[in-house]
């Protein structure tokens, strides 16, 4: 065996190979280097289980392969044909071009991120969203943290740690990712006291669980699941009544964040955060890139002694905005105030969108992919864990590609679904009954053009 082994080129003629030397002008010599190791050690350890050795230029070619994928950014634009306008894995909600452009001005620039231009003197950042927060949904204070997660851990630790927290058994969800709501109040220190039954939670319940070791109701909108039949659950403004009677605060978990009314574009009602500050709920919590379509964030409003609160407890700097997201989110928000959403904020103007628009477009993209190609009718989804079992009208564009010799159209489908998301840009769909679907709903007017080269491209090499 030490023969062939000694037969494994050296470290220094694999880099002395062209395309090798090419990779080296862009890249760190001592990262490539360390890479052309680590590609010799894997062909030794194959030699020694019994493998054959490998021909130099298929040393050289998986070196650069190497070399390749560490040079890309993993994080790519991605195309989204899938009709999930909230797709979390692909990155909830895109910006708007004029909440990108503020991101990206904070990310070049210096700015006034926590500097009074006025007086000279420190500021703070959470200035710069409070007075849109207050006025576009009628609370007394607001401030903002990285994410929906964060805010209610944030006010569970600085209103209620030691405390008892009181919330419905129906309401102690897990959301994404596995966490749960239960081990968030956990974390914070506050005890949990479940009160109600899975499928029935009376007023009555929260008013014998209450002691004198309670510091608050919690209510946890179920923005990712739905119970139906045999329900009961307790109105937002009953829950405040008993609560401010007992000298206790009403702590209300959003989640999405809705600032419009979605029962208008033919969707469940999602609650609002205006109707949460009006139903007298003590703070409010949701997210910035759900169904509010600005970046990820964490939003709180309510009540100007408790946002103090949380403004001063340790947590808060833990877990504070960036500033590219605050400047992206301050301009989300001016959106909703000078009455544009629905035209500016791109998850809005596809919930909007007509399905006439959206038949029209897909009878042009079929008509260009040709007989492959059928326009069928279908749903679109919202997503993101925001109005659950909801779905809105879409024309989708169907593709049965060509099924080779001894295959199977289910196999042909995922064949082309795997060709499209390999390539650049990559294009998620989705399949059903062995067709390749997709949704105009969620491709972004710039990206038609790029998905149908590429769909062309790919069912054209799809084997017959």
């Amino acid at each position: 065996m030490q023969q062939p082994l000694r037969g494994l080129p050296s470290v220094d003629r694999v880099l002395s190979d062209p395309q090798v030397r090419v990779a080296l002008a862009s890249l760190r010599r001592d990262i490539v280097v360390d890479m052309v190791r680590q590609r010799l050690d894997r062909a030794r350890q194959e030699m020694v289980a019994g493998g054959a050795p490998p021909a130099f230029e298929n040393l050289v070619g998986l070196v650069l392969a190497d070399l390749a994928l560490l040079s890309r950014p993993s994080l790519r634009p991605v195309i989204n044909a899938t009709g999930v306008v909230l797709h979390t894995n692909l990155g909830r909600a895109p910006l708007s071009q004029e909440a990108a452009a503020a991101a990206q001005d904070a990310a070049l620039r210096y700015s006034n991120l926590e500097f009074e231009l006025d007086s000279g003197e420190r500021g703070s950042r959470l200035s710069h969203i409070e007075t849109l927060l207050c006025r576009l949904t009628g609370a007394e204070a607001a401030l903002v943290v990285n994410n929906n997660a964060s805010a209610v851990l944030l006010g569970l630790t600085a209103l209620a740690q030691g405390w008892e927290v009181v919330v419905s058994r129906s309401q102690a969800v897990e959301i994404g990712g596995g966490f749960r709501i239960p081990d968030v109040l956990r974390q914070s220190g506050a005890q949990l006291v479940e009160v109600g039954t899975t499928n029935r939670t009376y007023l009555a319940d929260y008013e014998a669980a209450i002691t004198g070791q309670t510091a608050a109701l919690l209510r946890v909108h179920p923005s990712n699941f739905k119970i139906v039949g045999f329900t009961e659950s307790v109105p937002l403004e009953q829950m405040v009544r008993l609560a401010h009677e007992r000298h206790l605060i009403v702590l209300d978990d959003l989640g999405s964040g809705c600032l419009l009314d979605t029962a208008a574009y033919g969707l469940d009602h999602e609650p609002m955060v205006q109707e949460s500050v009006a139903a007298g709920a003590d703070l409010i919590f949701f997210s910035g890139d759900k169904l509010l379509g600005g970046p990820q964030a964490g939003l709180v409003v309510g009540r100007a002694d408790l946002v103090r609160r949380l403004r001063r407890h340790p947590l808060a700097r833990a877990v504070r905005i960036d500033k590219m997201s605050l400047a992206a989110l301050a301009v989300t928000l001016l959106h909703y105030l000078r009455g544009e959403a629905l035209s500016a904020i791109p998850i809005w103007r596809m919930i909007a969108r007509p399905l006439a628009s959206l038949e029209e477009q897909a009878r042009g993209w079929a008509a260009r992919l040709g007989a492959e190609a059928t326009v069928v009718e279908g749903e679109s989804y919202v997503g993101g864990g925001s109005l659950p079992g909801s779905t809105l009208p879409t024309r989708l564009v169907a593709v049965a590609p060509r099924v080779p010799a001894g295959g199977s159209s289910g196999a042909a489908a995922q064949h082309l679904a795997a060709r499209l998301r390999l390539g650049d840009p990559p294009i998620v769909a989705r399949i059903e009954r062995d067709r390749l679907l997709l949704d105009p709903r969620t491709v972004l007017p710039d990206e038609e053009t790029p998905l149908l080269n590429r769909l062309s491209e790919a069912l054209h090499a799809t084997p017959a």
